[in-house]
C-alpha cells in the first residue's frame, strides 16, 4: 500500500485555523498566511505547500466577510484584486 497523503483540510478547517492564528497574534500583529499551511498540513513543505491556494480563498472569502483584512505591504488591498506575497491581521475595532 502506498503512502496516502494525510486528508486534505476543508474550507472550514481553514477557516478555523485562520481565525485561531489571527485571534492569537492579536489586534495589530499580522499572521503569514504559510503559518497557517503548517498548522493545517505539517512543517515539509510537499504538505503545507498544497494547501496554501485554498488558504487563500478561504482569506478571500473572509475578507470579503469583513472578518479579516489581506494586506500587502502593510496596507490593505482588495480581496479580489491582489497578487503576490500578503499577511493577514483582524479588522480594528477603534
Amino acid at each position: 500500500m502506498e503512502n496516502q497523503p494525510a486528508e486534505r483540510p476543508d474550507a472550514n478547517a481553514i477557516e478555523a485555523a485562520l481565525m485561531r492564528l489571527i485571534g492569537e497574534r492579536g489586534p495589530g500583529k499580522t499572521v503569514d498566511p504559510t503559518e497557517a499551511a503548517r498548522a493545517l498540513g505539517g512543517a515539509h513543505p510537499d504538505q503545507w505547500g498544497p494547501l496554501m491556494q485554498p488558504i487563500r480563498r478561504v482569506a478571500v472569502t473572509l475578507a470579503e466577510q469583513g472578518r479579516i483584512i489581506i494586506l500587502r505591504k502593510g496596507k490593505p488591498v482588495d480581496p479580489r484584486d491582489f497578487k503576490g506575497v500578503y499577511r493577514l491581521t483582524s479588522p480594528r475595532h477603534d
